[in-house]
């Protein structure tokens, strides 16, 4: 395990670099996974069912 000592920015800088140097389908592919890790991320907020309904009227 490799431990670096860098600033917030060149840590970013570097993450952008690494992110940009994938595939246009394997950053897709890393932006979903990152959204299902985010969705298991404990919040105080109270979960709310937003079903989505169609109404039609005639």
């Amino acid at each position: 395990m490799k431990i670096t000592f860098q600033t917030k920015e060149e840590s970013n800088a570097k993450q952008l670099k690494d992110f940009l140097k994938l595939s246009p389908s394997l950053r897709v592919i890393s932006f979903y996974r990152m959204m299902e890790r985010l969705k298991k991320f404990p919040t105080k907020k109270k979960k709310e069912n937003n079903n989505f309904i169609i109404v039609i009227n005639e």
